[in-house]
């Protein structure tokens, strides 16, 4: 195994039991025990475990893997997620995307679109607007300057990127979505949509307020899962973009609560 995927998957463990050991990881990973102490070392120097004596532990009680790690996870559903997203947008269009490795996939998904650039398109002639309160997806759609980028004011978060407060608050009541692409760490029928954070979940739920039609995105292995903080319902997003690995259960489960859902594959 990669170092990458290897310092992922001990993430993926400290998310799921909120500590590890050095020889389980070593017989997990097949890795030297000498390795498997760099690799916690490097975690604990980016602050994303503690070091213990005999291995680690997560560093909070709300854990969540930091953005530049999830992104080389599940990457091929998130992909076609991203795809059946933008294939939602039409010139002319002001999209609110929100924080997260899926709407990240999204914003690429949207910048390789020749058709939504300014002057093209048989619509009204205008590129897209997008309205983000993530500093990286709006770094990565500064390389297509004939797409309008409104980046909302705030405090940073530094696991997610996303910009979270009252000032982000402040600019969505003013404005107009046509369309809202919001991530979340959970999709459940019961809970609905939640994220690990509280002022996450309240940006988030301000930005699909704020849209014509609101759809939740999110990998299919969310699906059924509730998170720390709530976002909405059924009521706020009508739609659940998800891919084909979702089971029939939680299909079945969703659409029984009110949702639309639609599993890109």
């Amino acid at each position: 195994m990669k170092r990458a995927a290897r310092l992922n998957a001990i993430l993926d463990l400290l998310a799921a039991d909120g500590e590890v050991g050095v020889d389980d990881l070593v017989a997990r990973f097949g890795a030297s025990p000498a390795t498997t102490r760099r690799d916690l070392d490097s975690l604990a120097e980016q602050r994303l475990l503690t070091r213990t004596h005999g291995g680690a532990v997560a560093q909070t009680v709300a854990y969540e893997l930091p953005i530049r790690y999830k992104s080389h996870l599940r990457t091929q559903q998130k992909e076609s997620i991203a795809q059946a997203a933008a294939a939602l947008v039409n010139p002319g269009m002001v999209v609110g995307l929100s924080g997260g490795t899926t709407t990240t996939a999204i914003a690429a998904a949207l910048a390789a679109r020749d058709d939504l650039g300014s002057g093209s398109g048989s619509g009204s002639g205008s590129g897209i607007t997008v309205v983000t309160n993530a500093v990286n997806i709006a770094a990565q759609l500064a390389t297509r300057p004939d797409i309008k980028v409104v980046v909302t004011g705030g405090v940073i978060h530094s696991r997610s990127y996303e910009l979270v407060g009252p000032f982000v608050e402040q600019l969505l009541r003013g404005i107009r979505l046509d369309i809202a692409f919001i991530g979340v760490n959970g999709m459940d029928a019961d809970a609905g949509a939640t994220t690990q954070d509280e002022r996450e979940a309240a940006v988030n739920r301000m930005m699909a307020a704020r849209a014509g039609r609101a759809v939740v995105v999110t990998d299919s292995s969310k699906l059924g899962r509730a998170a720390f903080a709530a976002v909405g319902g059924a009521e706020l997003f009508p739609v659940v973009l998800t891919d084909d690995g979702a089971t029939p259960a939680d299909l079945a489960a969703l659409r029984a609560a009110g949702y639309e859902v639609v599993a890109a594959g």
